[in-house]
């Protein structure tokens, strides 16, 4: 096969030079390039059929397979024209794709799976140099799975002719077993080694390999006994004396470790040994058993899990790290990791373990090397790869290197650019000899400061629209860097005042870490001034930078000083008191305009009701104005001020129906009836409306009852329509519909149950499509009695485990929409956004089962087109949503901040208003909470506000009739 390869490989060299001229030429090419497509399938799909355990005892020769290959080669060539159109079609299809991958990934070199099809498409085109090429970029970028590099090594394999190709596949080998412990690619390289045993140094280097082999596998409880046995039959194989010895010591090993089958391994070596068993190795051998079954439990838990199995792998380590055999404990990490590579705690915990524990130089960079290569997105492994390369003593030049590849792996917010640097420039520090006055270590670690801040304001705020340290915690620590080691205030004050430039002034705690920065390294003068520029400029908290100045005035300055640092404060405190002050009379107007119109609309629908009694009253049935009072499902509700009043189950009046009459029952069935004269059908109306029963609100059944909204209007029967759907999470009692005076259904119901347990399962259904609406499922509360009740929401904190997608096509549905998340993770849940309509608003909240799968979701379909659409894909971090503010809590001055104040399931209604008046309101007693520092103590007193004048009822009841 490798001599068919590697004549098919020199063809194409040979055949374009020819140029051929005449048909019969020209047909000759063609044959001849259809041959060579047909044998570059062959020994592809030969390489499969011949690979295997025991690939090595093949001799040379053309074997059966090699026979088809010729075969089909030869009947290639017999009959031209039939495969010609369809091998050139296949291969002008495959070579386009080729192109638009090598596009694309010289764009995003960083995706994955761009070049696993890039590779498969040239292996399958017979592009032998290419796909080997394709293969190195590939794993210098990504860490290979089991199943790539066993492809890689057979296709080598399948071409290795001497001695230095035998090289080359062997450090292949040596690649391939550090990317993860695979017990397949062990063995496979102790059977290829196998076959260079005749030449020189043969025999050193297939038990070298075996005995690597043997210390990373070899404990492995389910597949290291294949490595045993291999083993064993090779040191067999050798017919010399002083190789039994060989043989009986790695019996003994073996059984001195708990592995499956030892049993029958016991029972073997029974059978080999001319001698009795020591009593040594059956001591050994009954302790491998006893711990067996101690490992077993752990063993059966991943054999019954599904991939990945991190949980059972995670309960299996913690068990071996109660044992504390490092051993076992470096063994059981990487099987985990074989699984779970994308998870970047279980490398954190993994490379702790490491650090703290072993200490081993070359183990230690080789685990935190692996684990940036698998997470590259996350910051806290390149941090904690600098750190072990620092404590190991690694090179200056290679540490750069490294850290350069840190800020070229695409981390997912802002602030994490601001830790890689700071690990980086904190090792810089650490390089410096602060006892000289200049040195090269000092001028890099300031350029490196210069360059840390003007890549933060051009590459971190363009790309994410902030520069990720507002408080500018890197000058920060140059400025006390330049202070206290490099005895540079004059540094340290540019510094200071470029951080206050950009939007810190108005922070004290600010200009509280300056001026003690002044305090322990500069002088006093600067101390005081800073104070007054701190008094003029700090908005959150002046009255604790007040008080710092009068202190430092009131211990070391003069007379003069003091009564300068009084006027201020004083001029500064009136000042904001006067503002705070305009600021509440503002509030307080806009409050006062509310309640009027509160007030106003109030008086209206008083008045309407009244006409509404008065029209009731000139009926033929006349009731007391205590039954019109009674409370009404439906009523607890609040108003919307520009609808009617909600009346349940009523009638419309006999003067609006003209030629045909809809009697709205209890259903909300609409019965159309025969034209009567217009005093009989308002006989009529009167009786059906006397005679129907009203549902009175009983809050006792609200923990069995949920409101259903969000309805369609033009739903005809809902009780009917919605029983099917709520009667599969229990018994219904009733569904209670509620009707507009026109008999016109609401769009919203009550829905009872026999059981508590049945209308908390109702309330899953929330959001579900009902007629093309999404129906709103919320538990049966009355607000005014519970105002700290709170129904769901989604969440509006960060979570890296959510996806944000936006820009999607409207046509797009969620099915399609998953189909496309799915090749990047496991998606717990999918919500695309629609409007209180059910429309599609082109947004969707993607959930995937752990950070690193939505990581990796969003590098790769970020900016990706969707029916000529282009998306955007972030991680879900929602804008914080602003609480309205208590009236009374803003009008103090100075006064604490208000509480989060809970509206309904649906947000604050525009009837929702404090009635009480602003006289009787109290103010919170709660502490303000501190913004940006610790909670100031006021240095000077304010004047407390003016106490409102007690009021009698008569006041009370004007402030309600005032027009």
């Amino acid at each position: 096969m490798a001599t068919a390869a590697a004549s098919s490989a020199s063809e194409p060299e040979a055949e374009p030079k020819s140029g051929p001229k005449a048909d019969g030429e020209e047909d000759e090419v063609k044959a001849a390039r259809t041959r060579r497509k047909v044998l570059s399938r062959a020994v592809a799909a030969a390489t499969y059929k011949t690979m295997g355990p025991g690939w090595d005892q093949q001799e040379e020769g053309v074997s059966e397979s090699d026979g088809d290959e010729y075969a089909m080669a030869s009947s290639a060539e017999s009959s031209p024209g039939e495969y010609e159109w369809e091998y050139d079609e296949e291969e002008e299809k495959n070579q386009l794709e080729i192109e638009r991958l090598e596009e694309q990934l010289s764009i995003n070199v960083y995706d994955y799976n761009c070049h696993v099809d890039l590779i498969r498409l040239l292996r399958l085109e017979g592009e032998l140099t290419k796909v080997r090429m394709a293969r190195q970029k590939m794993s210098e970028i990504f860490p290979l799975t089991e199943e790539l590099w066993l492809e890689w090594l057979h296709d080598e394999i399948s071409m290795a002719q001497d001695g230095l190709d035998r090289e080359h596949v062997y450090d292949l080998f040596e690649k391939a077993v550090k990317d993860y412990i695979c017990p397949n690619i062990w063995l496979e390289y102790g059977q290829y080694s196998v076959g260079g045993i005749g030449q020189k140094g043969g025999l050193e280097k297939v038990r070298s390999v075996f005995e690597r082999a043997l210390s990373s596998v070899g404990l492995h409880m389910t597949k290291g006994l294949a490595l045993w046995e291999a083993y064993r039959e090779f040191e067999s194989a050798i017919v010399e004396a002083a190789r039994l010895e060989k043989v009986h010591s790695l019996f003994r090993r073996q059984l001195a470790i708990p592995l499956y089958d030892m049993e029958a391994t016991f029972a073997e070596y029974e059978e080999w040994s001319e001698d009795p068993i020591p009593d040594s190795v059956i001591q050994n051998y009954n302790k491998a058993l006893q711990q067996l079954e101690k490992y077993k439990p752990y063993e059966e838990a991943l054999l019954q899990a599904e991939a990945p199995r991190l949980a059972e792998y995670q309960a299996y380590i913690d068990f071996e790290m109660k044992i504390g055999d490092p051993a076992r404990i470096q063994l059981i990490f990487e099987r985990a990791l074989v699984e779970n590579c994308l998870v970047p705690d279980l490398w954190i915990r993994y490379s702790q373990y490491l650090d703290r524990q072993l200490k081993v130089k070359d183990l230690v960079l080789s685990v935190h090397n692996r684990a940036v290569r698998n997470c590259p997105w996350t910051v806290a492994l390149w941090s904690r790869y600098l750190l072990a390369m620092e404590r190991h003593g690694v090179d200056h030049q290679v540490i750069s290197v490294t850290f350069e590849k840190a800020l070229n792996a695409g981390f997912i917010q802002a602030t994490d650019y601001v830790e890689i640097w700071q690990a980086y420039l904190d090792y810089l520090r650490r390089r410096v000899d602060f006892k000289q006055d200049s040195s090269k270590e000092l001028e890099e670690l300031r350029a490196a400061f210069a360059r840390a801040l003007e890549y933060l304001k051009q590459e971190v705020e363009e790309r994410f629209n902030e520069s990720g340290d507002p408080s500018c915690v890197i000058m920060q620590n140059w400025a006390r860097i330049e202070a206290r080691l490099c005895n540079n205030m004059q540094k340290a004050r540019e510094l200071w005042d470029s951080i206050m430039t950009r939007g810190n002034a108005k922070y004290a705690n600010m200009w509280l870490e300056y001026y003690n920065l002044e305090r322990a390294h500069g002088d006093t003068q600067h101390c005081r001034k800073a104070l007054h520029r701190a008094v003029q400029c700090t908005s959150d908290y002046p009255e604790h930078v007040c008080e710092v100045l009068l202190t430092m005035e009131r211990t070391e300055g003069s007379l003069e000083d003091w009564d300068i640092a009084v006027q201020k404060t004083e001029t500064r405190l009136a000042r904001v008191n006067e503002q705070r002050l305009k600021a509440a009379e503002k509030e307080a107007a806009l409050v006062q305009q509310e309640e009027e119109k509160a007030e106003q609309r109030k008086r209206a629908r008083a008045e309407k009701k009244a006409l509404k009694k008065k029209k009731k009253t000139r009926g033929p049935d006349k009731r007391g104005a205590d039954e019109d009072d009674e409370k009404e499902w439906g009523d607890d509700e609040e108003e919307q001020p520009s609808k009617r009043r909600r009346v349940e189950n009523s009638i419309p009046a006999a003067g609006e129906t003209q030629n045909v009459e809809s009697a709205a029952g209890p259903a909300g069935k609409c019965a159309v009836v025969d034209v009567e004269p217009p005093s009989k059908q308002k006989e009529k109306a009167a009786s059906l409306k006397r005679d129907m029963p009203k549902v009175l609100h009983d809050s006792s059944k609200d923990s069995i009852t949920v409101f259903v909204s969000n309805l369609p209007y033009s739903m005809q029967e809902p009780d009917v329509k919605l029983r099917p759907l709520f009667e599969a999470c229990g018994e219904v009692v009733q569904i209670r519909p509620i009707f507009s005076n026109r008999g016109d259904f609401r769009g919203y119901c009550y829905v009872e149950f026999k059981e508590e347990k049945s209308a908390l399962q109702a309330l899953e259904m929330d959001r579900k499509s009902v007629e093309g609406r999404p129906m709103f499922v919320s538990p049966c509360v009355d607000k005014s009695k519970n105002p700290e009740f709170k129904v769901f929401r989604y969440s509006t904190s960060l979570e890296k485990h959510k996806l944000f997608i936006s820009g999607l096509p409207f046509s797009c549905t969620k099915e399609e929409l998953e189909e496309i998340c799915k090749a990047h993770g496991t998606v717990k849940d999918l919500r695309l956004v629609t409007n209180r309509a059910g429309k599609p608003k082109g947004l969707a909240y993607v959930e995937y089962e752990n950070e690193s799968q939505a990581s990796q979701a969003v590098m790769k379909m970020d900016g990706m087109t969707i029916k000529e659409n282009v998306i955007k894909v972030a991680i879900s971090n929602p804008p914080q949503r602003k609480v309205p503010e208590k009236p009374e809590a803003r009008k103090a001055p100075g006064g604490p901040m208000p509480s989060p104040q809970t509206y309904g399931a649906r947000g604050k209604g525009r009837t929702q208003l404090a009635l009480l008046p602003r006289a009787l309101q109290r103010p919170s007693a709660a502490a303000p909470q501190a913004e940006n520092g610790p909670a100031p103590a006021p240095a000077v007193a304010t004047p407390p506000a003016t106490e409102a004048p007690k009021m009698s009822n008569a006041d009370f009841a004007k402030l309600f009739l005032r027009k």
